[in-house]
């Protein structure tokens, strides 16, 4: 896995426009930039290959496909050694969209995405809760999502 690899103002380009739209086709952006669609494919390749891009996700509204609470869940562990453990676990329930391994009072902060607070209820209740190595968790509920973007590249 590449370190601080050096973009160029081409592979800026290319990425801030796939960043905007990632179903661009390579001939547009190729066009946009003002190179060959082949340099467009090569750029990516490498870029692919160093683990700078790691895939094109689609942006979903789950609100409305009937999942309307998103949620944020602080983990205190029991011991920093069970983190392994507890992410594997987490990663079998559905609800959960993210992970993160965090410093302060938090262990671990993830993010849930459930239909209502009693969909919530259960997860926390019935999965996340007798997970081994957690000893506590704090849930925050979101009531809306202001901002959700990619950072500009410099």
């Amino acid at each position: 896995m590449a370190r601080n690899y050096e973009l160029d103002d081409t592979d800026r380009k290319i990425l801030a426009l796939l960043i905007e739209d990632a179903k661009i086709p390579y001939t547009e952006i190729a066009r946009k930039v003002h190179v060959s669609g082949g340099t467009v494919h090569v750029r990516m390749a490498r870029l692919e290959e160093l683990g700078i891009v790691k895939g094109a996700t689609l942006k979903i509204d789950y609100q409305k496909l009937g999942y309307g609470v998103s949620a944020f869940l602080g983990i205190y562990l029991l011991k920093s050694s069970v983190y392994a453990s507890v992410v594997e676990q987490l990663r079998e329930i559905p609800e959960v969209v993210s992970i993160h391994f965090t410093t302060g009072a938090y262990g671990v902060f993830a993010r849930l995405v459930c239909r209502d607070t009693q969909h919530l209820r259960d997860v926390l209740h019935d999965r996340v809760q007798l997970i081994e190595g957690i000893e506590r968790t704090e849930t925050l509920i979101s009531l809306e999502e202001t901002m959700n973007r990619a950072i500009q590249l410099q």
